[in-house]
């Protein structure tokens, strides 16, 4: 894939991401480089999680968790999403991350209720 078009397919990709969690979870999610890149993250506003949006049909699992752990802050849970064509999202979280995780998606969800 040309490098316009996976640029593009990134971008509807995490825009996609956005409306999914804002669905599951009731907060407004949306593209982290919609607002001046903020922090460059692909997807903001699920407090306290580093959110790493993969659209690719062929993603290096190791590596995305990779960069989302470096890319988060010391308070932030890393969570890769990745989705390729035709299939549903996935998530992935380093497992001695889950319980943080699962803590704070309760947290936000309790708070929306």
């Amino acid at each position: 894939m040309s490098g316009k078009r996976s640029r593009n397919k990134g971008k509807a990709g995490e825009r996609e991401l956005s409306k999914e969690l804002t669905r599951l979870f009731g907060v407004e999610c949306r593209r982290g480089q919609q607002f001046n890149g903020i922090d460059g993250r692909d997807v903001v506003g699920l407090q306290d999680i580093h959110i790493e949006c993969k659209r690719v049909e062929s993603l290096r699992l190791y590596d995305a968790v990779e960069q989302a752990t470096q890319d988060s802050q010391e308070h932030e849970t890393p969570l890769v999403c990745h989705r390729k064509n035709g299939k549903d999202w996935l998530a992935i979280v380093p497992l001695d991350q889950l319980p943080a995780l699962v803590s704070k998606l309760f947290l936000i969800m309790a708070e929306e209720a």
